[in-house]
């Protein structure tokens, strides 16, 4: 696997991210874009500061945001296919004031995934790491000329606790996606193997059954932790929680037991909001852990 310069980090880090694979073993591990957020990263990390980022603008689009991407993950072994996430679906909604988000804008994913060289038809199951609406999108809207969603007829695996929680989902203004969901969802417990090699691990605080996903072949792994992280900058301030963080502590804690792991080697990992350097490993340098890109 290859890294990048230094020059070309910094300017990913300020894009969305296209398609990205990398191998682990006989298993492809792909991003399958469907579109982006700008989150205003004083509102989306409370506890930085504007001296925060007046040090890491590199970390800033021209309007000052942070770029987050949106998308999925494709896991595939052979002629089988998992989908981890399904992004935020054809629909694009500009900034919500009463929140710390930007616009959002959706709507790439089935292109991407044929891009890929995959249709709908050919994942067995959705994997999600939980239910926030940029992570559902193409599992509860109509598919394009059709009523019901793409990937309708596969499973939709989300964690126990998480499915347990989804009434106070539904009272914060998500109930159409929730019924949109129901007729198909199948819960997931903590160790469960999902997917040659796949393993589902709850790691509670970003939602209160949030999972991670981790990816085991030959001798490599990669972690997909979801929304322990939305950004790298988090790697080397893990205790930096997002506004959104069910619980800012548990997360907290989460995220430094995270970035140690992701310092093993032959560790990968996979941050779906990581601007266009989804892959990575975690290596320490002079100032702390910092999260170095992969690819291919």
């Amino acid at each position: 696997m290859a890294t990048n310069s230094a020059v070309d980090q910094s300017e990913r880090l300020r894009r969305p991210a296209g398609i990205r694979s990398v191998w682990l073993g006989d298993t492809r591990v792909s991003f399958v874009p469907d579109g982006d957020v700008r989150l205003p990263p004083r509102g989306w990390l409370p506890d930085t500061t504007d001296e925060v980022w007046a040090g890491h603008r590199d970390y800033l689009d021209a309007s000052g945001h942070l770029v987050a991407s949106i998308g999925a993950l494709l896991v595939e072994n052979g002629d089988r296919a998992l989908l981890i996430d399904a992004g935020f679906g054809p629909q694009t909604l500009p900034p919500d004031p009463g929140t710390p988000r930007g616009v959002i804008r959706g709507g790439a994913l089935l292109g991407s995934l044929a891009e890929l060289g995959r249709r709908p038809e050919d994942i067995e199951a959705l994997a999600f790491t939980h239910l926030h609406p940029d992570h559902l999108g193409w599992a509860w809207h109509a598919a394009p000329g059709g009523d019901r969603p793409a990937f309708a007829h596969a499973d939709y695996l989300v964690s126990e606790p998480e499915w347990a929680q989804r009434d106070l989902l539904a009272a914060h203004g998500m109930a159409e996606e929730i019924t949109g969901l129901a007729p198909y969802v199948r819960t997931v417990t903590d160790g469960q193997e999902i997917f040659p090699g796949v393993r589902v691990r709850i790691t509670a605080g970003h939602t209160a059954g949030h999972a991670e996903y981790v990816i085991t072949s030959g001798s490599r792994r990669l972690i997909a932790f979801g929304d322990a992280l939305h950004s790298p900058i988090q790697v080397d301030h893990p205790e930096w929680s997002a506004a959104v963080d069910h619980d800012p502590v548990l997360s907290a804690d989460h995220r430094r037991r995270l970035v140690t792991e992701l310092e093993e080697p032959d560790t990968f990992g996979f941050g779906i909001h990581f601007a266009d350097v989804v892959f990575g490993q975690v290596r320490r340098d002079s100032d702390g852990p910092a999260w170095l890109p992969v690819d291919a």
